[in-house]
């Protein structure tokens, strides 16, 4: 990418928004647009001009950032800073990058930073061009960066989809099976039960419509898409 993204910052402290405009004018990737003490004003500027970025604090007084950025119609990318460890989300869907915790450091910041432009380029990189390495999901509040190949398979749970990757690891995302298809490649993860879609290089056997996986797990194939069984066997015998 090559334009820096265009971003403001929203702080009813003075101090926590100097720091984070300072960090921003340090990071050539940043372009600040404008900075608001009063989030007010802030939702008002929003509503009215795009951006790519928002930094937004959570605790202020007039509304909190979670109920700003709830308002808005349009709504960009956002890293939402907080002088608390723990607080509410009352189950708003927040999709945000990423949460920095105050005192913020400028290696934190250029972390957080470093997702957006990821997720940035992802975005508009998948409308021309095809389905890259990796996919990125919103869990534990924030954005992931999920490495194709390391995907072993993935479950859905009504509303939501478990992505079990390597290392024993999973990430429960709120998203139907249906939706995660679309951003995975179609030649490469197959749906074979309403439950499970398996990447297919990662099938070593099939028996009694049941798939082995490499990693050991057995996931039953529906009677739905039993077509994946021939689909399988005619993808071995080429190579």
């Amino acid at each position: 990418m090559n334009k820096p993204l265009k971003c403001i910052a929203v702080d009813d402290e003075p101090l926590a928004l100097a720091l984070i405009k300072n960090y921003i004018d340090a990071t050539d990737s940043l372009r600040l647009a404008n900075v608001f003490e009063d989030a007010i004003a802030a939702s008002e500027y929003l509503n009215r001009v795009p951006i790519d970025l928002l930094f937004l604090d959570i605790n202020m007084p007039d509304i909190t950032g979670i109920e700003l950025f709830a308002s808005l119609t349009i709504k960009p990318m956002v890293i939402f800073t907080t002088a608390y460890k723990n607080f509410a989300f009352e189950g708003f869907e927040l999709n945000a990058i990423d949460y920095l915790l105050k005192p913020i450091e400028y290696t934190r910041f250029k972390k957080a930073v470093n997702k957006a432009l990821q997720f940035y380029n992802y975005q508009h990189q998948k409308i021309t061009e095809p389905a890259g390495e990796s996919i990125f999901v919103h869990a534990e509040y924030k954005l992931i960066k999920i490495d194709l190949k390391d995907i072993l398979y993935i479950e859905s749970l009504e509303d939501y989809v478990k992505i079990h990757i390597q290392n024993d690891k999973m990430i429960l995302t709120l998203m139907p099976l249906k939706k995660m298809l679309e951003k995975l490649p179609e030649d490469q993860f197959k749906r074979i039960h309403r439950s499970f879609v398996v990447p297919v290089h990662k099938v070593v056997s099939i028996l009694n419509r049941k798939a082995e996986l490499i990693s050991g797990e057995i996931i039953p194939i529906s009677d739905t898409y039993s077509s994946f069984i021939d689909d399988w066997k005619k993808s071995n015998k080429q190579l």
